[in-house]
C-alpha cells in the first residue's frame, strides 16, 4: 500500500481557515448583539420587570429568563467559533 504525504503547507492553511472562519463567526455575533438587546429591553419594560412588588410569580421567572438570554447568546457563539477552529482537521 502506498502512503500518502501530507504538505505541512495544506495544514497550516487548515489552522489559518479555522482561525479565520472563528473569528468571523465571533465577530458576527457580537455584531447582532445590540439588536437582541434591544428587544430584550423592549420585553422587560413591556413586562414592567422593574416593579417586583407587583408582578406575579410567573413573571418574574420570565423576566429572570429574558435577563438571562444575553450571557446564553455571547457564550453560544464563542463556543461555536472555538468549536469550527478546534474541529478543523490539522
Amino acid at each position: 500500500m502506498r502512503k500518502i504525504k501530507i504538505k505541512k503547507k495544506g495544514k497550516r492553511a487548515n489552522i489559518y481557515l479555522g482561525l479565520g472562519m472563528g473569528l468571523f463567526i465571533y465577530i458576527m455575533g457580537v455584531l447582532f448583539l445590540p439588536f437582541i438587546l434591544d428587544d430584550i429591553d423592549s420585553s422587560r419594560l413591556n413586562l414592567d420587570c422593574s416593579n417586583s412588588s407587583a408582578i406575579s410569580d410567573g413573571t418574574k421567572l420570565t423576566c429572570l429568563g429574558i435577563s438571562g438570554l444575553v450571557p446564553y447568546y455571547i457564550w453560544f457563539f464563542i463556543s461555536v467559533a472555538l468549536g469550527y477552529i478546534i474541529g478543523t482537521k490539522t
